[in-house]
């Protein structure tokens, strides 16, 4: 029998809408960084009303008894534009002393990519809008190239025949962006991955490259499901992409991931690995309902995506 690159926790899922403190909706979605020795997620909290905020849950061992905070994270400053409807999805990333934070705002105009930082992930700074609508499932790289930023996103096109590809752009001061290119293309057809692709958790750097984790979203006749794949992009030139893998890596099959307000789903925002340098522990929410924990190996993962590589 073969053994899933990704090997779900037992105790899957995690968070649920009945661990908060108060009646929501569903909670999912969650980016992930390990800080003063505790697993942090910054989650998608989608209330009753329809609207989604980012709160923040804690544990010691990134499993179990999570003290959920309800009122800190980032509320939605639903008087302006930009979070008129919310915010989602976010993605962290370690620059330096601070962490950055990218996020979607669901404005009046559609989803945008918003950026803000924190030191603690107990009072947050924002930065604004820097990718305008329709643009989502963002995330910066952690260290700059040439002086400038990277940062990888998903602009989406007015005809849905056109598909919706990950793209890199560069910034020397994380406010204005420009040098935008195609990165990774939707396939068309049959592939697991045709039509819609978005990315992930943040680039994770190895010595063999920048190490992608994205979503593709394949429309049948039952519906869309989302999957995860692998990417290698050059350590010293992210436009560069060494290998990408013919095959996901990672769907929805437990019950928790096939039901739910969207069914079959999986959709990490964060991973992040363990001291051993080679364990890799990558948090997802699943049915856009619950969240889920699921381990894997970095070696195992690069040895896949170098013997499956389209």
């Amino acid at each position: 029998m073969a053994i899933e690159l990704f090997r779900r926790y037992p105790g899957n899922p995690i968070l649920t809408a009945d661990l908060w403190p108060q009646m929501v909706n569903t909670v999912f979605n969650p980016a992930v960084v390990v800080h003063g020795g505790q697993t942090i997620l910054l989650v998608r909290v989608e209330d009753r009303t329809g609207l989604s905020r980012l709160c923040v849950a804690r544990s010691t061992d990134g499993y179990t008894d999570w003290d959920v905070q309800n009122d800190s994270g980032l509320i939605p400053q639903t008087e302006t534009f930009a979070e008129r409807w919310g915010i989602e999805d976010a993605r962290i990333t370690r620059c330096g002393d601070k962490y950055m934070i990218t996020y979607t705002g669901f404005s009046a105009g559609g989803p945008l990519v918003c950026l803000a930082s924190t030191k603690d992930f107990t009072t947050f700074e924002r930065h604004g809008v820097i990718m305008p609508p329709e643009d989502k499932d963002a995330a910066l790289f952690p260290t700059r190239f040439a002086d400038r930023w990277a940062l990888l996103h998903r602009p989406v096109p007015n005809s849905p025949t056109m598909g919706a590809h990950i793209w890199i752009s560069f910034s020397p001061d994380l406010h204005h962006w420009g040098d935008m290119e195609l990165l990774l293309e939707a396939e068309q057809g049959s592939w697991w991955d045709a039509g819609k692709i978005g990315l992930g958790p943040p680039p994770l750097e190895t010595e063999h490259g920048w190490l992608l984790c994205y979503h593709g979203v394949k429309t049948t006749a039952a519906g869309a499901i989302y999957r995860l794949g692998l990417a290698l992009l050059d350590l010293e030139d992210p436009r560069k992409v060494l290998a990408r893998s013919n095959e996901f890596v990672f769907g929805p099959t437990a019950l928790y991931e096939t039901n739910g307000d969207v069914r079959n789903v999986v959709f990490p925002c964060g991973w992040v690995l363990e001291p051993d340098n080679d364990t890799i522990r990558m948090y997802y929410g699943a049915a856009d309902t619950c969240i889920g924990v699921a381990t894997s190996s970095l070696s195992e993962l690069l040895d896949h995506l170098d013997a499956h590589r389209r």
